[in-house]
């Protein structure tokens, strides 16, 4: 099961590369607005199928209420990540965007500050490994960033809210089809809000995005979506996110092998240190807690070690005072000698 969840990451890091040519076609609303169609056209069916009466998980009245709200906050928040995403990717490298989009894993343990959770100390270490990655990949001669990598930053932030928000309302269903499809509609009407205000969709340039829109919202959305569930079903949820976390080297390698993107070297080490922040994130308790454990040492074993040199430091002026001869009691006995004057020079 867990090549599913590989063939999951792998589609998802290749809808980078449907993004990225869509945008030839169509505006970030249209896009969007046309991909979550197509998602919550196959999802909601095969969720109220599987709740309807003598189905594999009835659907109650209460259990669509649920599903009906969470599909609405839930909707909002991917709508805000995904034209952030759509209308980044522009600008940005399909490779830099998938590393960067990513950084939602690092992101959701730190939103637990709002909820009384403190986050463990690889978490903050994982920021700091984030922040220093960010650094080699998107900032710029003046200490600016790039307008697509600072709305995939954007992205990752939203996305944190998100993943939240999905893990607060699947836990009150059993029909997670259902409460991702309705999510996809309320992320298909909010962007065609968007669409209809803000841009001029045109029947002609949606049907030339058509494969980028298909791959999107077919492939990308309801596969993929299957896929995960599928695959985690039988997977440790450790591994699990670990396998899915390839997204981003997926993401980097489509977009070097089907529009022959490149990446200088200094944007290849961001990623990686932004690659190893993700997979720190996810680490399995037990060795998380091994880890946090070896951080500690190490910092209790560099504030001994300073300790250490400072007494060293300490004994050596001692004893570049005793080989003068001018130790403070001799001093104080050989009033006016020159070894009293000495003593008072390393005062």
């Amino acid at each position: 099961m867990s090549l599913l969840l590989v063939l999951a990451a792998m589609i998802w890091g290749a809808a980078f590369v449907a993004q990225s040519e869509g945008t030839k076609y169509v505006q970030a609303c249209t896009f969007v607005c046309t991909r979550y169609i197509l998602s919550a056209a196959i999802l909601i069916p095969l969720g109220l199928i599987r709740g309807r009466r003598g189905g594999t998980m009835p659907l109650g009245r209460a259990e669509f209420k649920h599903a009906l709200t969470g599909g609405l906050v839930c909707g909002i928040f991917l709508a805000l990540a995904s034209l952030s995403q759509q209308v980044g990717i522009e600008t940005t490298t399909v490779g830099k965007g998938g590393f960067i989009t990513a950084l939602y894993v690092v992101g959701v343990p730190l939103l637990g500050i709002f909820f009384g959770k403190r986050p463990p100390l690889r978490i903050w270490l994982c920021v700091a490994l984030s922040v220093i990655g960010l650094y080699l990949i998107s900032v710029k001669a003046g200490f600016t960033i790039e307008k697509g990598d600072a709305l995939m930053i954007l992205c990752a932030v939203i996305f944190s809210f998100q993943i939240m928000s999905v893990d607060h309302f699947s836990k009150g269903t059993d029909n997670v089809l259902l409460l991702a499809g309705l999510q996809f509609l309320v992320t298909a009407v909010v962007s065609g809000i968007g669409m209809l205000l803000f841009e001029t969709p045109r029947w002609a340039d949606i049907t030339a995005a058509a494969v980028p829109i298909l791959y999107a919202g077919v492939m990308s959305g309801a596969v993929g979506y299957t896929l995960q569930m599928l695959g985690q079903k039988y997977t440790d949820p450790a591994i699990a996110s670990l396998i899915m976390s390839l997204e981003a080297v997926f993401s980097a390698l489509t977009g070097w092998i089907i529009l022959h993107e490149r990446l200088s070297g200094r944007e290849i080490i961001g990623c990686a240190v932004l690659f190893a922040a993700v997979i720190l994130a996810q680490l399995p308790e037990k060795s998380a807690a091994g880890l946090n454990r070896k951080i500690l040492r190490f910092a209790q074993n560099d504030t001994e070690n300073a300790r250490n040199d400072t007494e060293n430091a300490r004994n050596d002026t001692e004893n570049a005072r005793n080989d003068n001869g001018c130790h403070p009691e001799r001093a104080e006995r050989a009033e006016g000698s020159s070894c009293s004057t000495n003593w008072n020079t390393f005062e």
